[in-house]
């Protein structure tokens, strides 16, 4: 018994350490997320000629990189760890970042979509930092870990705005430029860190382990499919209303980039604000509820966005937006990681990747069409049958789960806990 005790506390110390060094990667690295996503409509709307309709394309490109990102990684971990594949993501996120300055330099809008499809590529690598401190953590940590990951996007939530709003016109007559190479002393900073992380291996299966499911056995079950649906629906539509809110502060209202980007930023820091309580409000309320909240509180970034164009009304629903992100993603996540066991990790999380950032590019991309032809209004309303239909099966989930009383650890499969 005290073994065992003494061998959890190792595993709980190891986990933390990780959890730490990870989170200031995500701190870091996480910058390139709001640079990127400040700045690719407005600079895309920059560099097209009269037809602005394509001016999502370059965020549509960072969405799609991030899909690919998802899927490249789980190929890169395969052959040469977790480890040396984040580190690989960091490099990619320099070289995206230096193709995106030479493509405003140039004026070249097709270009500047292909550097911004590089650094959602690192993205992608990024948004595996969630699983690996999950994976690398005793089950009762799991949903604590993921939420101390997104906390570094608190920090991120700062650099990134404000590195557009001091840099972007850093280099004289090419404006966005400077922002974008100031992405690569942070990629720099974050190989520093990450250099750090010792992770145990990932699907090594334990004695007692079972035989691993097929991925169709376990993608069908009740709880991934609900898990993921909700993630895609709290990801897809952040991801259709922040790229399309520079475009309708800037060019529907007039607003300067400057107030577009301090959106962005209060909408980023609500994103990740919230994980500093959010593992401990899944730990007493249970994930579905958390996860509701969070669809309920979207809903909310609608009727606010619709109720006028002043500032607050931008904000507001950018700020309502990030904390129904929060809530629903990260409890979609816990949702999605108790549905598999340790060995079916790396094929449950890339398939689920890559669908999620596959339907998040679309989104990004009729954002721009969807502004152009119908308007911001019109943008808002599309969250609420999205949001309901999500409830809709969280309910059903719910349904079939045990009652679970506030101010206790929530119920859970029992693959959660077999570590």
């Amino acid at each position: 018994m005290d073994a065992a005790v003494t061998n959890l506390g190792e595993a709980l110390k190891s986990a933390k350490r990780n959890v730490a060094i990870l989170a200031t990667a995500q701190a870091i690295q996480g910058a390139v997320a709001p640079i990127s996503i400040s700045l690719a409509a407005l600079a895309g709307y920059q560099l097209l000629a009269a037809d602005k309709a394509l001016a999502t394309a370059p965020a549509t490109g960072f969405n799609v990189g991030t899909a690919l990102g998802a899927a490249l990684i789980a190929l890169v971990t395969r052959y040469a760890g977790r480890k040396q594949a984040f580190i690989l993501g960091a490099l990619v996120a320099s070289a995206g970042a230096l193709l995106a300055a030479t493509a405003l330099i140039k004026s070249n809008f097709w270009l500047f979509a292909a550097a911004l499809l590089l650094l959602g590529t690192s993205s992608g690598f990024v948004q595996k930092f969630r699983f690996a401190a999950a994976d690398a953590s005793p089950s009762f940590y799991k949903p604590k870990a993921i939420s101390w990951i997104l906390v570094g996007g608190v920090v991120s939530a700062v650099i990134g705005p404000q590195i557009v709003i001091w840099l972007r016109d850093s280099l004289p007559g090419i404006p966005f430029a400077g922002a974008f190479l100031a992405i690569i002393p942070l990629a720099l900073a974050s190989i520093a860190v990450l250099s750090m992380l010792r992770l145990p291996e990932v699907g090594a299966k334990h004695a007692d382990s079972k035989p691993a499911r097929p991925l169709t056995e376990i993608i069908g079950t009740q709880r991934f499919i609900t898990g993921m649906l909700c993630g895609i629906g709290s990801y897809a539509l952040m991801t259709f209303m922040m790229t399309g809110a520079p475009l309708a502060m800037v060019v529907g209202c007039g607003y300067s980039p400057e107030v577009s980007t301090l959106g962005i930023q209060w909408h980023v820091l609500a994103m990740f604000g919230p994980s500093f309580f959010t593992g401990q409000l899944i730990t007493r309320f249970g994930v579905e509820k958390v996860v509701a909240t969070g669809l309920v509180v979207l809903m909310g970034c609608a009727v606010v966005a619709v109720l006028g164009t002043a500032i607050w009304n931008f904000w507001g629903a950018l700020i309502l937006l990030g904390i129904g992100w929060n809530f629903g993603f990260i409890g979609s996540t816990a949702i999605v990681a108790s549905s598999y066991r340790p060995e079916e990790a790396d094929k449950v999380q890339g398939f689920h990747d890559i669908f999620l950032f596959t339907v998040v590019a679309l989104a990004s991309l009729s954002s721009g069409k969807v502004f152009n032809s119908q308007g911001w209004n019109v943008m808002a309303y599309t969250i609420w049958p999205v949001c309901l239909i999500c409830l809709v099966a969280l309910f059903m989930l719910v349904r079939k789960s045990p009652p679970h009383k506030p101010g206790k650890v929530p119920p859970a499969p029992p693959s959660i806990y077999q570590d």
